[in-house]
């Protein structure tokens, strides 16, 4: 492994200035700690930023345990303290925003879900939960791969809504393309759902759709009315 000088060291430059000192690449390599055969752990940070796709530290979410460990020099302990790390950050994110969120406001209800769904290689379809005092009270996981009013029925999306006493819902799905233009199935299935709900007595107050750091609220289309 080629040497870092002392003074370059990512570990020592952090306990001499502190963790926000280190540029994206220092920092992945404090979690690294090693680098590869003919590369420093610095040299292989920069090179792991660089098959994120351009997008920098961004990208690395796309990553799964398995593609990281065909990336020479990440072996599958470095790659699971990656992926480790990465989940740690989304949760911390998600955290410190669940007391600002709004669920009157649909921009404050995608920002909170925007980094989950974003980067979904998949569509993945959740409904939020939200007691009568307006809080967030759970979320549930109700379809992965495919979001479609043919195969989603009104027991899969309301049984936890019941079981958690919620007195409304916001559907919210991603479309992996980025683009959070709805589909007619996203339009019947959002119908489907207000009516379901409707006859239980959770009202949905709306559908939301996730691109690439941008969304659609299908009550802000005017979509959620008609029908």
């Amino acid at each position: 492994m080629k040497e870092i000088p002392d003074m370059e060291r990512p570990y020592e430059k952090c306990l001499r200035s502190g963790a926000s000192g280190l540029s994206d690449a220092e920092l992945l390599a404090v979690v690294l700690r090693t680098g590869s055969r003919g590369e420093n752990v610095v040299e292989l940070a920069k090179r792991l930023l660089y098959h994120s796709g351009g997008d920098g530290i961004l990208g690395l979410h796309r990553f799964s345990v398995e593609q990281l460990v065909r990336i020479r020099g990440i072996g599958k302990v470095k790659a699971v303290q990656l992926v480790c790390i990465l989940e740690l950050a989304r949760r911390l994110s998600k955290a410190s925003a669940s007391e600002s969120i709004s669920f009157s406001s649909p921009a404050s209800v995608a920002e909170y879900y925007m980094e989950d769904l974003r980067h979904e290689s998949q569509e993945v379809m959740k409904l939020v939960m939200i007691n009568s005092r307006g809080k967030l009270i759970g979320e549930n996981e109700i379809s992965k791969g495919t979001v479609s009013a043919s195969i989603i029925t009104p027991r899969e999306i309301f049984i936890e809504a019941l079981h958690r006493q919620a007195v409304a819902v916001v559907a919210m799905h991603n479309h992996p393309s980025g683009d959070p233009t709805p589909s007619n199935e996203d339009i019947l299935l959002t119908r489907r759902i207000k009516e379901a709900g409707k006859i239980i007595g959770i009202e949905l107050l709306d559908h939301i759709i996730i691109g690439n750091n941008c969304y659609i609220s299908l009550r802000e289309e005017g979509i959620l009315e008609k029908g």
